[in-house]
């Protein structure tokens, strides 16, 4: 139930001290309690900074000038401390484990607790409690490093909560779940709101995803300015999320390429509210006037893996009898389960890690006895988490850095380094300290760093992982060139979208065991492999069977299609 005003922004603004213009500007917002609010803006738009205006990071943590008036609670966060704004604003970071302290489960959930100096016995008690709310009561003596990312999102919930703060803020909470536990996270945010009432703000990308459960109001944000304060079924029915290069949900699109003229009366903000009785006709008569698109594939194997397997000790198998081939300039996904032996398949692939059993073959060659630097000579390989790849001080030289160690002069270095650091959106900030940047910002400045040595397959580990959908299509359209100029590409991705629209092969791993090899339309409308690979079948099927489509499958592939002669034209 939606109560009184919990949070009033009034003409408010705010400008870092290291910046020559104000990061937001004007904005007039009220949170009422108990309500759900989608903060969604391309990178840049400053959504971030709101969201630390909330919790009071600025202006405590990141010094700047405040202008206007913001209150939390009926106090002026300019005259309260970050103390007494934690516990009326609790966050989970995009980075569950750079919100880790303690070295178990239950340790880090009675962190608050302890500064607090509560007593022991309540202090048990109530971790306990919030603990079985987000289900991990029985894992409080678990290390939160041996979690999977949905359960390290649990874990960092249930540390908020001990406070029983009345707001909740989600930081980009998907960024680096799988499809399936993404939609567990957002039903365990949309049951602790509802059932506490508590008041949530979800600073996201993937709208889709957060749309899977009631909104009450989508902010969209633009250079610092709110453009949007409307319910899902009004930003739907209108054209404001394409126009500033934010992803509108699958379904969405396709009613607008079907030439449906959207209206909020469709209740086209959830698939599950979605009037598909007022779509039908138009959505059957676009399929019916599609033809399928012939698809070439090369007959040539760039990589083959034989019955390989591998495991890091006895007891635990990661790798068990995986079999696939990999044409010469195709683009592939591989996806499946958080830690179901996907990124593991790379490090076998690049050398870190030998097989244990089967082989590896390049060009028909056994990659048997190769090194990882004659891997590296062909093989590109780009991490999940860019912080494990990063070793130099400045983007520069972090780019140049592959280029240097194989003795490359730095006139050839420069060109080199430049044009990756263009097709990266980088160039701008090339002599800018790697520390000043975003996640997303470092995630690309690996890419670029793997660009730069001109890779015959590359390998990416979540290439778009937070990334706004304008830096994705721009990283993703780049990589689609590179793949049209003959370079194979493989990705390790959890977005059902880039696996549908840039890679028509996908490969499914779930508990270490190949469970699919088809095409991507093919993987994401078979219920059956979606289950059992925490995949999530996508919104154009569900649409195309509402509208009684009787090939679906035919109707989603139609879609792309259509979509790649849209985006391309």
């Amino acid at each position: 139930m939606i109560g009184e005003p919990i949070i009033q922004f009034k003409d408010f603004g705010f400008q870092y001290y290291s910046q020559a213009e104000p990061t937001l500007y004007d904005i007039n917002l009220t949170i009422h309690k108990g309500e759900k609010v989608l903060i969604v803006g391309p990178s840049g738009s400053g959504k971030s900074t709101l969201g630390h205006c909330l919790n009071g990071l600025i202006p405590f943590a990141y010094n700047g000038e405040m202008t206007g008036s913001l209150t939390i609670g009926g106090k002026e966060t300019k005259t309260s401390n970050i103390f007494e704004l934690s516990k009326t604003v609790g966050t989970v970071l995009q980075d569950s484990d750079g919100q880790f302290v303690g070295l178990t489960v239950g340790e880090d959930i009675a962190f608050a607790l302890e500064n607090d100096c509560a007593e022991q016995g309540m202090m048990k008690e109530t971790v306990q409690k919030v603990a079985d709310m987000v289900d991990m009561g029985k894992l409080l003596n678990s290390s939160p490093f041996e979690l999977s990312g949905g359960q390290k999102q649990r874990v960092a919930f249930a540390g908020v909560m001990v406070n029983e703060a009345e707001v909740l803020l989600f930081d980009e909470p998907l960024a680096n779940l799988d499809p399936a536990t993404g939609k567990t996270a957002i039903d365990l945010i949309d049951r602790i709101q509802r059932e506490y009432n508590k008041t949530v703000v979800i600073i996201e990308h993937r709208l889709e995803d957060v749309l899977y459960r009631h909104v009450d109001r989508i902010i969209v944000v633009s250079e610092g300015r709110i453009v949007a304060d409307q319910t899902p079924d009004e930003l739907m029915s209108s054209y404001i999320l394409k126009g500033l290069g934010i992803r509108e949900p699958l379904y969405v699109t396709a009613l607008k390429y079907a030439g449906v003229n959207i209206t909020p009366e469709m209740k086209a903000g959830r698939m599950d509210t979605l009037n598909v009785d007022m779509i039908k006709d138009d959505l059957q008569k676009w399929h019916q006037s599609r033809k399928p698109a012939v698809v070439e594939v090369s007959k040539e194997n760039i990589l083959e893996a034989k019955n390989l397997h591998f495991q890091y000790t006895k007891r635990r198998k990661i790798l068990q009898d995986i079999n696939f081939e990999i044409k010469k300039g195709e683009m592939v996904s591989i996806v499946g389960t958080n830690g179901a032996g996907k990124s593991t398949l790379a490090k076998v692939i690049c050398g870190f890690v030998k097989e244990d059993q089967g082989g590896l073959y390049y060009e028909g060659e056994s990659m048997k006895d190769w090194t990882i630097k004659e891997r590296s000579h062909k093989i590109g390989y780009c991490m999940q988490n860019p912080n494990q790849m990063i070793c130099k001080t400045m983007i520069y030289d972090e780019v140049a850095l592959g280029l240097r160690i194989r003795g490359v002069s730095e006139e050839e270095i420069q060109p080199k380094v430049e044009k990756a650091l263009e097709i990266c959106g980088l160039l701008p900030f090339r002599k800018w300290p790697i520390s000043a940047l975003s996640f997303g910002q470092k995630k690309r400045v690996t890419i670029a760093s793997i660009l730069a040595l001109d890779p015959k397959l590359l390998i990416l580990d979540e290439p778009t992982a937070g990334q706004d959908y304008k830096h994705y299509t721009e990283i993703m359209e780049f990589l689609k060139s590179l793949n049209d100029q003959g370079v194979t590409i493989i990705m390790i991705t959890h977005d059902m979208h880039l696996m549908l629209e840039y890679t028509p092969h996908a490969i499914v791993i779930s508990d270490g065991k190949k469970i699919g090899d088809a095409t991507a339309v093919d993987i994401l409308t078979d219920e059956k492999i979606a289950d059992a690979a925490n995949l999530k079948i996508t919104s154009l099927y569900e649409l195309a069977v509402k509208a009684g489509i009787e090939d679906a499958r035919g109707f989603v592939r139609n879609f792309i299609e259509y979509e790649r002669e849209v985006e391309r034209a």
